[in-house]
């Protein structure tokens, strides 16, 4: 797949709806746009569409209607297969459960962004090749990356997981991080030193973020905060 056209709008969602069943719908947004660089704290309780509305952003789900553009790209347009090939190359997801491999080294987990996009391996590469550019994010997020190298995900904490799934997300200079409830199972300040360690991260890659928690007390940590029920008018929630 070609790179998007530049642009400064990192991402644009008008009119868009979605529900699980044709007689619900979990939400419908008007209008949200994220600009580039831009870093944005999106509060929402539990079941209040938060997780789908990064589903539809990251192209796991498709709108129902509306208009879901990421760096130019018309995300609508896009069959399931090239909306994963978009992600692979263009986004960098923190899932709330990790999802790393757990039977694979930590290594290889941060690296795989680079096997299922030539562009995520080249900007890695640019930076001082895969291996190196791992390492360094590793260290930064606050892992001994030698200690934690080859071992299996699966032996590691869950703070660590967590840190070894934001490397995965940033390496390859994404244009867009998307980070679900991304400090869970960190203290406090653990928590605090890995938002501006994340920050730091998007800010030299010129990434935007768009980080999702539960915990508005964290809020003010971001360019610009906001409740999902500010932006989404519709009533039901989402499945359990």
């Amino acid at each position: 797949m070609s790179s998007p056209p530049k642009t400064q709008t990192v991402l644009s969602i008008q009119n868009l709806t979605f529900g699980y069943t044709a007689n619900s719908t979990v939400l419908s947004i008007h209008g949200f746009d994220v600009q580039a660089g831009e870093r944005i704290f999106l509060r929402g309780a539990s079941g209040s569409g938060k997780s789908t509305l990064l589903g539809l952003i990251s192209g796991i789900l498709a709108p129902r209607s509306g208009d879901l553009e990421i760096l130019g790209q018309a995300m609508q347009t896009l069959s399931p297969a090239e909306r994963d090939a978009f992600r692979a190359a263009h986004l960098g997801v923190i899932f709330q459960m990790f999802n790393l491999l757990p039977y694979l080294p930590v290594g290889e987990n941060v690296m795989l962004p680079c096997r299922f996009s030539s562009e995520r391996a080249r900007q890695a590469d640019a930076a001082g090749g895969e291996q190196a550019e791992a390492r360094r994010l590793l260290e930064r997020l606050g892992l001994d990356a030698k200690a934690v190298w080859s071992q299996r995900a699966a032996n590691l904490s869950v703070g660590q997981q967590q840190r070894v799934a934001a490397a995965r997300a940033l390496i390859g200079k994404p244009g867009l991080i998307l980070a679900d409830e991304p400090t869970s199972a960190l203290d406090a300040d653990s928590r605090d030193a890995f938002i501006t360690l994340l920050k730091e991260e998007c800010t030299a890659s010129g990434a935007a973020l768009v980080f999702v928690s539960h915990d508005g007390g964290l809020a003010s940590q971001f360019d610009r905060a906001l409740d999902l029920s500010e932006i989404n008018t519709a009533g039901a929630k989402e499945p359990a």
